[in-house]
């Protein structure tokens, strides 16, 4: 049983220059997710997916693989991390290589550590091998909020202004630290998000590095 950890660091962010690679507390950001995927000794191949020979170059440097860049066409801000995916996967199997899990570490994730990663795999293992995706209980409950209109509050969700607080239903936010599956279950259609397991991690380990902010978290 053959388990790869993929981690997908294009270079061409919009938000923040080279934000895979700019330093967070004292490492390139993908490092983080790197070496938390090394220490947990779960996988065959830890690997980062790049269009960058300079991202290839520090991803070699703090242990993991990188047999080949990702194509133009798999780098772009639009291009769904799934297809990325499969380019990768189809790679590996020209080069014999085939992984039968395979476990999405998003660089962005820095704080998602071990732990968390070794108690998202045994989740999976207890649940069959069924898709499981991370999340984490949002801290602004939907059924709080409200629209402006015309000076007009108006709800979000329709019949909730009688629900008392200690009522409301838990929302829970899918935060892409951590996805699983088979590798024979993965195609375009994939969804990342849906019809998977909801597998929760603390909020404090699903900071979601987006902006210049974030990195001072």
């Amino acid at each position: 049983m053959k388990i790869l950890a993929y981690i997908p660091a294009r270079s061409g962010s919009k938000g923040v220059k080279d934000k895979n690679i700019k330093n967070f507390k004292g490492l390139p950001l993908m490092a983080h997710t790197i070496l938390n995927a090394l220490n947990a000794k779960l996988f065959d191949e830890v690997m980062v997916s790049t269009d960058s020979e300079v991202y290839r170059k520090i991803a070699l440097k703090y242990g993991a693989k990188a047999p080949f860049l990702r194509s133009e066409k798999n780098s772009s801000d639009t291009a769904p991390t799934i297809s990325g995916l499969l380019e990768a996967l189809e790679n590996y199997s020209k080069l014999n290589k085939r992984f039968c899990h395979v476990m999405i570490l998003q660089p962005t994730s820095p704080l998602r550590d071990t732990k968390d990663i070794l108690r998202a795999w045994e989740r999976y293992e207890k649940n069959h091998f069924q898709s499981l995706a991370s999340v984490h209980k949002i801290e602004i409950n939907p059924f709080l909020l409200r629209t402006l209109k015309n000076d007009q509050l108006s709800s979000l969700l329709k019949d909730n202004s009688t629900i008392r607080r200690q009522d409301l239903p838990i929302f829970y936010q899918v935060n892409g630290a951590i996805y699983i599956a088979k590798v024979s279950e993965l195609d375009e259609k994939t969804s990342l998000n849906d019809s998977v397991i909801g597998h929760e991690i603390e909020i404090s380990h699903a900071l979601d590095i987006d902006n210049l902010k974030d990195f001072n978290e």
